[in-house]
């Protein structure tokens, strides 16, 4: 395992995603000032993950040609053009140009996920994609801090304190503004990190075959083509497992567009508070993915613990609607968020295991893809139940996710025939 390329590619990973958690929950705030209604504030982020779905199989692939660092080198400068187009909108028109952007050039995940596939054996895999989510967690940590922090009279105040008052009269007119070239300037020094620190690890000298010359999760030969991978440790279940990772996906992404909804709505939350909570999740996310996960995985097999996340997660999300108050809330999108940390990182393990080694790029990226394909279902689904009734989307969604169980469990069950 290669320690020191691991922290490298987490930290640019972390640095990208903190701008992300910037974003992510005053989305549906700033929507508001075009005045968007509950769908297309679901639209908003739907658009992003439309744009990963077509475009994150394509990423993967040229990771495995070009090498990895050439992709994350375009898509963290592609997030800076994403992140100053959000700062300078003045419609909605314009904020959903930039999601498009942004999802276009949303690449760096997946080939990251190849990239630790890469410097990881089998038995460190699961811990190095919990580095992922773990970057993930500290987006949501201190993104939604930072955004709380950015948009608050009282920072405003201070930099006005400061004699700049010009500055301070501007932030309080374009309130969202600063936020978004903010995390322009975290995806900017994310491109100087891959640019000047990580190492590539594709020999881009060996010939490969192609894993498939149009990715699209649309035609039938994208679906042959995955069943035909045939990793070091595959036990053809890859399209099974990818089906779940859309399932989370789709389940965790649900939460964004519904959850501040019901926040606001239900419980009477401002958009700091909403912050609050993704902070929250976010610390979950952390400490689960960055410090238990491998002490657990030397304790349970990977199979187990996926299911064991899923179970948790589909009892978190089912339990939201039954919110009253802030802490209440808190219990159920923790135990959502316990769920959801647990199942990630074991989860995208299992899929770059059943990878060939010359495709293990093409592969993460093709799940991105379908996580993504989640991703855009999810907030649009999310954001039209609850136009019809505020615990629909949670209630329903669970019903859903409930699937990857089943999922997990013909997982654990083929593993036994296999070793018997």
């Amino acid at each position: 395992m290669n320690k020191p390329a691991l922290a490298t590619v987490f930290l640019v990973v972390m640095i990208d995603l903190l701008g992300f958690g910037i974003v992510l929950p005053l989305l549906p705030f700033y929507a508001q000032e075009f005045a968007a209604s509950a769908v297309m504030i679901g639209l908003l982020y739907s658009v992003y993950s439309f744009m990963q779905l077509n475009f994150s199989p394509i990423w993967g692939s040229w990771s495995d040609r070009i090498g990895r660092r050439p992709i994350m080198l375009l898509s963290t400068f592609g997030a800076v053009i994403a992140y100053i187009i959000f700062g300078l909108a003045e419609s909605l028109g314009v904020l959903f140009f930039s999601r498009v952007v942004a999802g276009m050039m949303g690449g760096n995940i997946s080939t990251a996920q190849a990239y630790i596939a890469d410097v990881t054996d089998d038995e460190n895999r699961a811990r190095g994609m919990g580095l992922i989510g773990a970057a993930f967690g500290i987006g949501f940590v201190i993104g939604p801090a930072t955004a709380t922090l950015l948009i608050h009279s009282s920072f405003h105040d201070f930099i006005a304190g400061l004699g700049w008052t010009t500055f301070a009269e501007w932030m309080s007119t374009n309130r969202f503004a600063l936020p978004g070239f903010f995390a322009a300037f975290l995806s900017f020094c994310s491109f100087l990190m891959v640019l000047f620190k990580l190492p590539e690890t594709v020999d881009t000298t060996k010939e490969r075959k192609a894993f498939y010359r149009r990715p699209s999760v649309f035609t039938p030969r994208f679906w042959r083509l995955l069943s035909d991978q045939k990793g070091k440790s595959a036990r053809g279940f890859l399209i099974p497992l990818i089906i779940g990772f859309f399932l989370l996906s789709f389940g965790e992404s649900s939460l964004y567009s519904a959850f501040p909804l019901f926040a606001e709505a239900e419980l009477s939350m401002t958009a700091e508070e909403v912050g609050i909570q993704f902070f929250y999740i976010g610390i979950i996310a952390v400490v689960v993915q960055g410090f238990l996960i491998k002490p657990l995985t030397n304790i349970f097999a990977e199979e187990k613990l996926f299911m064991a996340g899923n179970i948790i997660m589909v009892i978190g999300l089912g339990l939201i609607p039954l919110a009253h108050n802030m802490l209440t809330l808190a219990v159920f999108l923790g135990l959502m968020a316990l769920g959801k940390s647990l199942n990630t990182p074991t989860i995208t393990s299992l899929i770059s295991k059943e990878a060939n080694d010359d495709n293990v790029g093409a592969v993460m990226g093709a799940s991105q893809g379908l996580s993504g394909l989640g991703r855009m279902i999810g907030p649009t689904w999310g954001g039209a139940l609850f136009a019809v009734y505020f615990g629909l989307p949670f209630a329903l969604t669970a019903l859903i996710v409930a699937t990857t169980v089943w999922i997990a469990f013909g997982l654990i069950q083929k593993e036994k025939r296999r070793q018997s």
